[in-house]
């Protein structure tokens, strides 16, 4: 789910509308869909818009309302244009707050949080011979990978001599836990939480290559009998790692700038940073928002209001400025990291590592 999403993101952030100001219609909506919240908003939307815009958000509610007839049961994002004819649909695992945007580009910062917030992960529970790996998105349980293997585990008297039972045990025991590691090898990108009872996960965790116990967030002692305790835990232990990565990226921020080093703050400051390529993580508020204007037909953004863009002399289209920038950001391959540390807002609510000055 998280690549999908991640894919969809790209996706929409380089779609925008050159001639029109209010072209696309971007709704969230939770399971249950809401009916009186959609009435309103389109009921206020159609009471503000223009003639032509007007014409083109009617049309673009009436394929909506088609698409959302047949898709109801999920929480959703879907972005739709009827002059572009441009529908997409996203089902989504996690609640999301009911919210109807009319602009001139799909409006995504509150997918791009959730990507940030709900991080992907596996979840290994193994034993010396037999291991359960969950690949776990947003919240919820993606796919099961089970492993098992035929391991001697008592020793019989005649025979074999002790030592050589050990051994031929340990060298089975090995084999199986690098068929586990080939499977960890295609889930290379997630972070990893090893659990089950004993030393077998410690093990394991020896035998990794370097990347992959780069990628560990915790190992948990647990019967493997208690599966659901373990997902449920597994949630909460990312949950808290998220925390501690976005104070972390705060932290990195704050260290570049006290030294001059590969670091910008600011909102001119960091948007400029963000459309030349040069951030490699984006760091922003949360919730702050700031009111500006975007020329589509050269992409000029700026804080405050103008109605003409003073570059070309095109008319302009209002909006969150914190948007522009976050559409930038997926455009250039930047990674993104929201955060509520209040000094942040010290900086201008927004910042970036760089790759390059």
């Amino acid at each position: 789910m998280t690549k999908h999403l991640s894919n969809a993101i790209r996706e929409l952030s380089d779609i925008f509308d050159k001639d029109s100001k209010d072209t696309f219609v971007s709704l969230y909506m939770n399971k249950g869909f809401d009916k009186n919240f959609l009435k309103r908003r389109i009921n206020a939307c159609k009471s503000i818009l223009k003639e032509s815009e007007f014409n083109n958000f009617n049309e673009t509610i009436k394929d909506m309302q088609k698409i959302i007839k047949k898709n109801n049961d999920n929480n959703f994002a879907l972005f739709s244009s009827h002059i572009n004819n441009f529908n997409r649909y996203i089902p989504l695992d996690v609640k999301v707050e009911n919210l109807l945007v009319v602009d001139s580009s799909p409006y995504i910062r509150p997918i791009v949080r959730i990507l940030d917030e709900w991080e992907s992960y596996t979840l290994v529970i193994i034993n010396s011979n037999s291991a359960k790996i969950f690949s776990i998105s947003m919240g919820s349980v993606d796919d099961i990978k089970k492993l098992s293997k035929d391991i001697m585990n008592k020793h019989k008297k005649g025979g074999w001599s002790q030592a050589r039972f050990n051994r031929l045990r340990r060298g089975a025991i090995k084999e199986f836990f690098k068929e586990v590691i080939e499977e960890l090898e295609k889930r290379s990108d997630e972070r990893i939480v090893l659990a089950g009872p004993g030393t077998s996960k410690n093990k394991l965790k020896e035998m990794l290559p370097k990347t992959l116990q780069e990628k560990i967030v915790e190992l948990i002692d647990i019967s493997v009998e208690d599966e659901d305790k373990l997902i449920k835990q597994s949630i909460q232990l990312i949950s808290e790692n998220e925390k501690r990565k976005s104070s972390e990226a705060v932290n990195h921020l704050k260290a570049e700038i006290l030294k001059e080093g590969l670091a910008v703050y600011g909102v001119k400051e960091t948007l400029d940073a963000v459309k030349n390529g040069q951030v490699e993580l984006l760091i922003i508020e949360k919730d702050y928002k700031l009111k500006g204007w975007i020329c589509e037909n050269c992409q000029y953004v700026e804080e405050g209001s103008k109605s003409t863009c003073p570059y070309c002399n095109k008319e302009t289209s209002e909006v969150d400025v914190f948007e522009e920038i976050l559409e930038f950001a997926e455009r250039t391959d930047s990674k993104v990291e929201f955060t509520d540390d209040e000094q942040l807002a010290d900086l201008g609510h927004i910042g970036g590592i760089l790759r390059y000055k």
